[in-house]
Parts: structure tokens; sequence; C-alpha cells
């Protein structure tokens, strides 16, 4: 099926770009039929420093335990952080 897609106007800044796309959908400037699922395997989260107080017990006791595993602490903590986070969540949704 052959059909007129619309043309994207240039705009001349961000504002006036989002204004566009907030009433406008995607759909009617593409052809849905050509499109194939794009893979990123580069990609890596956006990451934001923080500052965390621990008990000195505790942060030794998480650097023995990265150091058993052979990563650093911060990717431990990291770890034990998002697994208590996806808990939560699966306890929220019950």
């Amino acid at each position: 099926m052959k059909y007129n897609r619309k043309r994207i106007p240039v705009f001349k800044n961000e504002d006036q770009e989002r204004k566009f796309w907030a009433k406008n959908s995607p759909l009617d400037f593409m052809e849905v039929e050509s499109a194939r699922r794009a893979a990123f395997p580069n990609l890596k989260p956006t990451l934001t420093a923080i500052s965390i107080r621990l008990p000195e017990n505790m942060l030794e006791e998480l650097k023995t335990l990265a150091h058993k595993r052979d990563m650093p602490y911060q990717s431990l903590l990291k770890l034990y952080l998002a697994r208590e986070i996806l808990i939560e969540r699966r306890a929220i949704q019950s």
C-alpha cells in the first residue's frame, strides 16, 4: 500500500519542534511497512554521581564481598540496589 507521507518541517529551535511533535504523530511521517527493528548494543545508561553516608563497618563488609567477587565495590552496591528495587516493585504489583 502506497501513500503520500507528510514532510517534517524545518524547525527554528527546539521549542518549535517540541510544540510540533506534541500535536503530531511520528507515524504520519514514516512508512510503517518499511520499519525495521533497531539494535543499539553499545548504549550505556546515563550515570549520576551521588554521595551516600554508610557506616564504616558496612562499607568494609561491602568491599570484602566485592573483593571475593573480583569486582569494584561500587558495582556490587549497584547490583544490590537493583535487586532490592526489583523485589520492591514486584511486592507493590502483587
